[in-house]
């Protein structure tokens, strides 16, 4: 079974995300969802995720500050950022955390999927 941690602040794109996902990929799939990257941090070691799907602009504690005080213990976890900017020094700025994948553009559209889960 794949873990998946969803973390955004919007429960739209949350669930819009975990269906679509639910849909397309053909392994059962556990979710985690988070409107708090800062509860999310709290709770991630316990999880152990195989895929963890992380907005950046969130109260409290943004995406940036997740990846910074992220410290992986044993865990393996693809990050993805799934992020509604399009603004060039966000995606520049996340190639720069090696453990971001990739950086994708909300919607979560199929092609995506294919491309993460294949």
């Amino acid at each position: 079974m794949l873990t998946i941690v969803l973390i955004d602040d919007d429960p739209i794109s949350t669930f819009v995300t975990e269906k679509l996902i639910s849909k397309n990929v053909k392994e059962p799939c556990k979710f985690f969802k988070y409107q708090s990257a800062k509860k999310a941090l709290e709770e991630i070691d316990s999880i152990n995720p195989h895929y963890l799907f992380l907005d950046l602009n969130m109260p409290e504690m943004t995406g940036w500050d997740f990846l910074d005080c992220f410290r992986p213990s044993g865990s393996d976890a693809q990050i993805y950022i799934l992020s509604s900017s399009v603004d060039e020094r966000d995606i520049s700025k996340a190639s720069q955390y090696q453990i971001v994948k990739d950086y994708l553009s909300k919607p979560l559209i199929k092609k995506y999927i294919k491309h993460i889960f294949n």
